[in-house]
C-alpha cells in the first residue's frame, strides 16, 4: 500500500525499538494502559468497542478484552477480508482462530458490525498530533475513512515520535495512551 521510503525506514527503526522491549516491561506497560483507558470518556462510555489481538511486541490487550466482556460490553475484533478489515463480535477467546498474517481473528460465524463507539488501534509509532504509523497495509486507514469511530492508539512512550510523514489516506487518531500518560490529539 505505502511505498514511502521515509515511512518504511521509520517503521523498521520503531519496530526494532519495540521488539527490544522485554516481556515483563510490556506486561507492566499494558497493565498501566488498561487503567488509563478507564479515564477516557469515549472508552468508558462506549457500549461497542473494537480491539485487536496482539502480535509480537504489540501492547497486550487480552486483559482489556476480558475485562470488557466481563463488564457486559460488546467487543469486536478485526477480520481481514480481501484488502479491508471488518469488525466481528466475540463472546470470548474461543471465538477466535488464526487468520491472515498469523493474527488471531474472529471466526466466520461471528456477527459483523462496523458501527462501533471506539476502537483500540495497534500502533508501530505515532506523533503527538495523532499521525499513526502502522504496518503499511492501510487496513485501519481504509476502515476509519469509511466509518466514523473514536480511536485510541495504545503505544509505548518510546514509540511517540515528533514527526511522522503524513499521507493523504492517513486517518488522525483521537487519543494516545502510553504507560506514562494519556492525551487527546489536536485534531
Amino acid at each position: 500500500m505505502e511505498g514511502n521510503p521515509k515511512k518504511d525506514s521509520l517503521r523498521n527503526l520503531l519496530l526494532e525499538k519495540r521488539d527490544n522491549t522485554s516481556f515483563d516491561l510490556l506486561k507492566i506497560a499494558s497493565e498501566k494502559m488498561q487503567k488509563k483507558l478507564k479515564k477516557i470518556y469515549a472508552f468508558k462510555n462506549a457500549k461497542k468497542i473494537g480491539a485487536y489481538y496482539p502480535i509480537q511486541s504489540e501492547i497486550f490487550t487480552q486483559d482489556i478484552i476480558q475485562e470488557l466482556i466481563s463488564n457486559g460490553k460488546e467487543v469486536f475484533l478485526p477480520k481481514v477480508i480481501g484488502e479491508k478489515i471488518e469488525f466481528r463480535k466475540i463472546k470470548d477467546f474461543s471465538s477466535l482462530e488464526q487468520g491472515r498474517f498469523d493474527i488471531m481473528e474472529p471466526k466466520d460465524d461471528c456477527t459483523t458490525d462496523n458501527n462501533l463507539d471506539v476502537i483500540l488501534i495497534p500502533t508501530v509509532g505515532i506523533s503527538p498530533d495523532g499521525v499513526r504509523l502502522g504496518y503499511g497495509h492501510g487496513f485501519y486507514d481504509k476502515f476509519l475513512a469509511e466509518n466514523n469511530t473514536a480511536t485510541i492508539a495504545l503505544t509505548l512512550e518510546k514509540q511517540i515520535v515528533k514527526n511522522i510523514p503524513k499521507s493523504d489516506h492517513d486517518v488522525i487518531i483521537d487519543w494516545i495512551v502510553t504507560e506514562d500518560r494519556f492525551f487527546q490529539t489536536q485534531r
